[in-house]
C-alpha cells in the first residue's frame, strides 16, 4: 500500500507537467503561425520542409483507409450495378421469348399466306382451340362458328395442305375432322398418273390409301390431290405423297403439319349443294324416280283433233 502511495505522488506531478508542455507547445505553435513576420514566414517553411517528409510513413495508413474506403464504396455501386444489369436480364429473357413466340406465330400466317388456291375460294382463318383427346376420334375445335358464315362439310388447311373437314358447327366453334379418323374418306387423284383413289383414315399419322385403279403406275413419292369427286372439297387441294409401310401396303404421308396445329385455313365454297347430313358426304343424291304416265294419256290422246273439212 505504500508503494502504489509513492506511485501515484510520482505519476500525478509527471501527468500535469506532461500536459503543461503540450499545452505550451500548442500555444507556442499557435502563435508562430500567427505571426506575420518574414522571419517567422522562413521558419515556418523551414520547418514544414523538415517534418513533412518524416511524417510520409505516418500517412501510409491513412492513406490505404482512404483507399479501402473508395475500393468499398467502388465494390458497392458495382454490386447495384449487377443486380440492376440481372433484372434487365431478366426483362430481356421474357421479351425474347415473347418476341420468338410472335416471330414463330407470324411465319406460321405467312405460311398459310403461300397456300396455292383455286381464286375462286375465299377463306376464314380459325385458332385451334383443343383436340379431341379421343384415341378413338381425331378432331380438333375451332373458335369460329355459324358468326363466320361456317358451313358443315368445308375444308380445313393448315400452311401446306388439307387437314379435314368441318364436321358439327356451333355458334362460336366448330369441330374439324381429320384426315387421319377413323370415319375419314377422301377422293383424291394421284399424280402425275391421274389414278384415282381413296384416302381411308385409320387414327394412324400416314392414312391408308386404298381402291386404286391401277396400282403399278403409283410410285412412293407421288403427290397426292384431291380429285373434287362428289362436290364435297374442290379439286387439286394437297394432301400429301404416296409411301409404302413395312406390309407393302401404300399409305399418304400427309402434308399437314398435324404435331402444330395451331392455325387453320377454311375454305369457303361459293358454289355447290350445301350438305345437310353426314350420309350426305357419301356422294350426290340419288336422281328422282320417273313417273309413268297414266295409260289413257297416250301421245295419241294428247293431240288436239283436226276440225272435220266443209
Amino acid at each position: 500500500m505504500a508503494r502504489d502511495k509513492q506511485n501515484e505522488d510520482y505519476i500525478t506531478p509527471l501527468r500535469r507537467l506532461f500536459v503543461l508542455v503540450v499545452v505550451v507547445m500548442l500555444a507556442a505553435v499557435f502563435l508562430v503561425w500567427r505571426i506575420d513576420s518574414p522571419r517567422v514566414e522562413r521558419f515556418r517553411n523551414q520547418v514544414i520542409d523538415h517534418v513533412l517528409p518524416s511524417f510520409d510513413w505516418v500517412m501510409v495508413p491513412v492513406t490505404g483507409t482512404v483507399n479501402l474506403l473508395r475500393d468499398f464504396q467502388s465494390y458497392q455501386r458495382l454490386a447495384d450495378q449487377n443486380q440492376e444489369l440481372r433484372r434487365e436480364l431478366q426483362q430481356m429473357k421474357a421479351w425474347k421469348e415473347a418476341a420468338l413466340q410472335l416471330e414463330q406465330e407470324n411465319a406460321r400466317l405467312l405460311e398459310l399466306n403461300n397456300v396455292k388456291l383455286d381464286p375462286r375460294l375465299t377463306y376464314v382463318t380459325g385458332v385451334v382451340m383443343a383436340d379431341s383427346g379421343s384415341p378413338y376420334r381425331e378432331s380438333v375445335l375451332l373458335n369460329i362458328g355459324t358468326r363466320d358464315g361456317i358451313v358443315d362439310g368445308w375444308a380445313a388447311m393448315d400452311g401446306v395442305g388439307l387437314v379435314g373437314r368441318i364436321s358439327g358447327v356451333g355458334q362460336n366453334i366448330s369441330r374439324v375432322l381429320l384426315l387421319t379418323d377413323v370415319s375419314s374418306r377422301l377422293p383424291v387423284t394421284i399424280q402425275p398418273s391421274g389414278q384415282g383413289a381413296m384416302v381411308m383414315g385409320d387414327n394412324t399419322a400416314a392414312p391408308a390409301l386404298d381402291f386404286i385403279e391401277n396400282t403399278d403406275t403409283v410410285r412412293p413419292g407421288d403427290r397426292v390431290v384431291t380429285s373434287g369427286d362428289g362436290g364435297v372439297f374442290p379439286a387439286g387441294l394437297l394432301v400429301g405423297q404416296v409411301a409404302q409401310d413395312k406390309s407393302g401396303r401404300l399409305r399418304v404421308r400427309l402434308a399437314a403439319d398435324y404435331e402444330r396445329l395451331e392455325y387453320l385455313r377454311v375454305l369457303r365454297q361459293k358454289t355447290g349443294e350445301s350438305l345437310g347430313a353426314e350420309g350426305d358426304l357419301v356422294g350426290p343424291h340419288a336422281p328422282a324416280p320417273i313417273v309413268p304416265l297414266p295409260p289413257e294419256a297416250t301421245p295419241n290422246s294428247v293431240l288436239p283433233k283436226a276440225p272435220p273439212n266443209g
